[in-house]
């Protein structure tokens, strides 16, 4: 049996819980609009082609914030296309993806569903293919009020009242050379610098998001936002990071201390923006967007799912693209990579899980079939539920494993958050450990635990293993389940968290 003793302190906090930390993307890639959240003449869509029963798993979610229309896409993509009667616009080839986009699904689609959804839109635009002129064209579009050609053609096109959408990013991963567009630093940040000035000349109240490196193993990571925030930090309130994570060649020791490296990440990228503030004597702090993130198992190219051979699969529309099956072991990875976003929560004001309908997705559907949740979700909406207030500064002291990648880590991890308005705690673990279970203590200085609220684990299945999945078949294979012997007397916390687990534990409490 492992140990870990954990200690909290109600004086001891990091921050007000960003709201945005629970973010979602959707992208014209694969089946994440077509067939995932539209398709006119599902038996579950409404009278707009939204299908019903995936809005019901996405308030379940709880995503705050949903990134749209890209990623990749984005980087070819003209915003124009996507607006107007849809027996108008124009069939487009998207060379992201070597899929056809039909723009039967656009802006004004995309507003009315986050509408019905309750979700804030974090609009992308195009500096891939376009620049500065398109930028603040579109801000005109969907935010001015009327009274130009833009804003008049908005209500032309079914939308009088602004759309009033304030959170933009500027392009997509442009130090990527995958990327339509590539840029080096110097050419995007300047590109960037002058697409934020343009489109705060038509809306001041705009918040901006700078492109950041793609990953942390990129070749230019640091440099790249070291040069991009050199010309841009007086117009941007964020920079941008993404990241992926997998099991590799059977390395779970080092897939489970994925969050190893995404703490690393947050906080390179923390000691670059504030190296440029003091080099260049701002006075304001550029926090984070955190705004792709996900397990992405990318097994290459040219594969059945992921055809980038247009010549051996041919130009189609939305086929299927990256729709990995998640198992116990991804979920309890996600669950990590959220504690490690939470931990940040005092810098990491954005956060966007990649994506949010079938492509890399908490959530799965069928074309004229069902929707179900994969086990990745569960984690993910607990947390939007419970994680309200001030996140809390741990002191954790856990037994370790040693894993190729990241040495000794932790095997219990572990967030929490003090909401005072409800009087609640709420802790969120993980046990990386395969084999063992965990005893855990967590001594409560400043509360008094007057009864646990709730107490649920995600593990292993008994009739299962760590690949276990949810299906079509088995939607509710694995699950949240009640955790038995939650002991809370006073001010200490006691439970064990079984093998390869995630759990969250809600606290009832009043200050000592």
């Amino acid at each position: 049996m492992s140990r870990a003793r954990i200690t909290l302190d109600r004086d001891f906090t990091i921050g007000e819980v960003p709201r945005r930390l629970f973010g979602s993307f959707v992208e014209h890639m694969g089946r994440c609009v077509y067939t995932g959240i539209y398709e006119p003449g599902h038996p579950e869509a409404d009278q707009n082609g939204f299908r019903q029963d995936v809005m019901k798993l996405v308030k379940e979610l709880g995503a705050t914030v949903i990134r749209y229309p890209g990623g990749n896409f984005v980087s070819g993509y003209n915003w124009e296309d996507g607006v107007g009667p849809v027996e108008n616009r124009p069939r487009r080839l998207d060379g992201a993806w070597h899929t056809v986009e039909t723009n039967a699904f656009g802006l004004h689609e995309f507003v009315d569903w986050s509408k019905q959804a309750g979700t804030e839109i974090m609009e992308a635009i195009n500096l891939g293919t376009r620049g500065v002129d398109a930028a603040r064209e579109i801000v005109e579009y969907a935010n001015h009020p009327g009274g130009t050609y833009l804003s008049d053609l908005r209500a032309k096109n079914g939308h009088k009242d602004p759309f009033d959408i304030k959170l933009w990013c500027l392009g997509n991963e442009l130090d990527g050379p995958w990327q339509i567009g590539h840029k080096t630093a110097d050419e995007y940040g300047r590109l960037a610098q002058e697409a934020a000035k343009a489109m705060r000349f038509v809306d001041p109240s705009l918040e901006l998001v700078a492109c950041g490196s793609s990953s942390s193993s990129m070749p230019t990571f640091g440099t790249w936002e070291q040069t991009v925030l050199t010309h841009t930090y007086d117009e941007v309130d964020y920079v941008s990071l993404h990241a992926y994570y997998y099991e590799q060649e059977g390395d779970v020791g080092s897939f489970l201390a994925s969050a190893v490296d995404t703490d690393y990440f947050i906080e390179s990228v923390i000691a670059t923006a504030d190296a440029v503030r003091a080099k260049g004597k701002h006075k304001k702090h550029i926090n984070l967007s955190f705004d792709e993130w996900n397990v992405w198992y990318q097994r290459g190219l040219d594969t059945e799912d992921q055809p980038h051979n247009v010549a051996k699969a041919g130009w189609r529309e939305h086929p299927r693209v990256i729709e990995d099956k998640y198992n116990v072991t991804d979920a309890v990875v996600v669950g990590t990579l959220l504690n490690s976003l939470l931990r940040h929560g005092d810098r990491v004001k954005i956060a966007n899980q990649a994506q949010l309908v079938n492509v890399i997705a908490p959530i799965l559907s069928e074309e004229n079939g069902p929707a179900w949740k994969q086990t990745i979700f569960h984690p993910f909406a607990r947390m939007a539920e419970l994680a309200k207030g001030q996140i809390l500064r741990l002191s954790v002291d856990s037994d370790k494993y040693s894993n190729a990648k990241f040495g000794d880590t932790d095997l219990v991890d572990v967030s929490a958050t003090w909401n005072e308005e409800t009087g609640r705690v709420a802790l969120f673990f993980a046990n990386r450990g395969l084999e063992e279970a965990a005893d855990v203590e967590v001594a409560l200085r400043g509360f008094d635990a007057r009864q646990v609220v709730r107490s649920e684990v995600l593990e292993i299945p008994e009739d299962g293993d760590r690949f276990t999945i949810n299906s079509q078949d088995q939607p509710g294979r694995v699950g949240l389940k009640a955790l038995d012997g939650v002991k809370a007397t006073g001010s200490e916390l006691r439970l064990t968290l079984p093998a390869l687990s995630w759990a969250v534990v809600e606290l009832d409490v009043v200050k000592a």
